[in-house]
């Protein structure tokens, strides 16, 4: 893990493409903005857990009936 110092309005730039600013720190808490490209997809650590286990849940569900699958597309 890499560990750098900033102070309020100083940054972070990773992959020529993603910088990470502070914003402010007060009352033992930081405040960071975050400009990235649109296609990068940035989440709080306990939502990305959530999200990834319940894509592992989506997965373990019960496989269709491929013929039941098709009578949805019938006209």
């Amino acid at each position: 893990m890499l560990i750098l110092s900033r102070k309020k309005n100083e940054s972070i730039i990773i992959d020529d493409n993603i910088e990470i600013v502070v914003t402010d720190i007060e009352e033992g808490k930081v405040k960071i903005g975050i400009n990235a490209p649109k296609n990068v997809d940035i989440h709080r650590k306990e939502v990305y857990k959530l999200i990834k286990e319940s894509n592992k849940e989506a997965a373990k569900s019960d496989r269709v009936d491929l013929g039941s699958l098709g009578d949805l597309f019938k006209k």
